[in-house]
């Protein structure tokens, strides 16, 4: 056998994105107060100037030529894009030069370059996805360090606000002073947010949606006499119609692009939604299962744990794989064996996503062993969201939900009933799931309302399925066509 010596892993590529407007008189000390040791470790610096009405850009120009920092790039936009807009420009050029890692600096001196070793260190470790420099962690800092009152109350007031709407637990919102992955930036639609002042907030509800790491660092506050181009009250009110259209979006209400981002993986916890009522109806005994468009994994996971053997196939292998698992495109091709035989075939949110869901169904049928059964949960097309979207004149796809991008067929109750009869199967109990209310209200809510909000909308849709079930849920068997009396 001959053995091979793992290559030593790449340093990452770190760029340091410095956004700059009216800030000729602070961009030299900033440049200045790089530590030596992080200049020597990243591939470039870039100033991007946001057509500043003084000398910011030619400041940077010279800096470059007085100081021979090769690594120093300088960029001026030809028109004012705004402090989002300059983001994005700066995000966009350290994903097209290939950097893994980039730090956020404010030309004005406000935030501390002689902090960037420390924030730099869990992107390294690849221990965050994003790190963010918090004023607020250190007790009274943020007063000592200039913090004017009404700032630093404005500041908690917002934070509080956002947290609990997000049920996050960071300690400041609105720190400028950020690191990221270039690798989670790439994930974000941040070109789609706003090219004001509340981009940062956005971002943050985009890493949260997305199930990223986010790590706080405290870092000293300064004030100086640098000019601040925020409006307070604008900024507060673009802070909650930002956090208000996350909320709306959630509910499937409106369709927010910039909101638009893969969905973290996890296993509804809801004790009526439909992963867990599918558990349910798994059963206790042990069985051979067949999961097919596993996802993320985590349900046959579980039903591992349980002590059943899970069969999974999906287009792609998922975090958490099972014991048995192919990759396979069911729209070209069957990977089951022939003579394999389950107990019980799995289909969460599967037949939305196939072309043909009659022929998966036939093929489920066959491969079920005597006394086998289907267990299917489908999304309700006309779901009272959805209506509200036709009613308003809308039919926008999302990422998740109801109106998945991915879906190629959608179903009402009736549509899967007839569905399941010409593949060869009855149905022997029909349930629903109701809006998955624990993902959709603030978690600062607590557990009670959502759990409420599910027990009253799980009764509705058992009253009224077509309008209130956000999903259906049946289990089916071969029908009997011996004709047998």
């Amino acid at each position: 056998m001959v053995m091979s010596h793992p290559s030593p892993a790449r340093r990452p590529r770190i760029a340091i994105l410095i956004v700059a407007y009216n800030a000729a008189s602070a961009l030299e000390n900033v440049l200045d107060r790089i530590p030596e040791q992080v200049w020597d470790r990243v591939e470039e610096v870039v100033v991007f100037d946001d057509s500043s009405r003084d000398e910011t850009y030619l400041v940077g120009l010279g800096y470059k030529a007085l100081h021979e920092r090769s690594k120093l790039s300088v960029f001026r936009n030809e028109k004012n894009v705004g402090y989002g807009g300059n983001q994005i420009r700066g995000y966009e050029y350290v994903i097209e030069r290939g950097h893994d890692i980039v730090a956020l600096l404010h030309g004005d001196g406000q935030y501390a370059p002689e902090m960037l070793p420390k924030l730099l260190e869990p992107l390294e470790r690849g221990e965050a996805d994003a790190v963010f420099g918090s004023r607020m962690l250190t007790p009274g800092g943020a007063r000592q360090g200039g913090m004017p009152l009404y700032k630093y109350v404005g500041n908690k007031i917002l934070t509080a606000f956002e947290n609990a709407t997000l049920g996050l637990d960071l300690s400041e919102w609105h720190s400028g002073y950020r690191l990221y992955s270039v690798a989670a930036l790439k994930r974000l639609p941040f070109r789609r947010n706003s090219n004001e002042y509340h981009f940062d907030t956005q971002i943050i509800i985009q890493l949260h949606a997305a199930g990223m790491r986010i790590v706080e660092i405290p870092i000293p506050t300064f004030y100086g006499d640098e000019i601040s181009y925020v409006n307070g009250f604008r900024y507060a009110r673009d802070i909650a119609l930002a956090v208000g259209r996350w909320e709306l979006h959630q509910l499937g209400l409106l369709t927010c692009p910039e909101y638009e981002v893969p969905p973290a993986p996890g296993l509804q916890r809801g004790k009526l939604s439909s992963q867990s009522q599918l558990l349910t109806m798994v059963g206790p005994k042990t069985a051979r299962i067949l999961d097919i468009g596993c996802g993320n994994g985590e349900l046959g996971h579980v039903l591992e744990r349980r002590g059943h053997r899970v069969f999974g196939i999906d287009r792609r292998p998922p975090p958490q794989l099972p014991t048995e698992f192919v990759t396979a495109d069911l729209e070209h091709e069957w990977p089951v064996q022939a003579e394999r035989r389950f107990d019980i075939v799995l289909l969460s949110d599967v037949l939305m996503h196939v072309t043909r869901p009659v022929k998966l169904l036939e093929k489920c049928r066959q491969c079920l062993a005597p006394g086998g059964r289907v267990l299917v949960a489908v999304g309700n097309a006309v779901h009272w969201s959805v209506r509200m979207h036709v009613l308003t004149g809308r039919f926008a796809y999302t990422n998740q939900g109801l109106l998945e991008r991915s879906h190629h067929r959608f179903f009402t109750r009736a549509s899967a009933l007839g569905a399941f009869a010409e593949a060869g199967l009855e149905v022997c109990e029909v349930r629903s799931a109701p809006t998955p209310w624990e993902n959709v209200l603030p978690p600062g809510l607590g557990s009670f309302v959502p759990e409420s909000l599910e027990k009253a909308d799980h009764l509705l849709g058992r009253v009224a399925p077509n309008l209130f079930a956000y999903q259906h849920l049946f289990e089916l068997r071969p029908r009997n066509t011996s004709g047998g009396t």
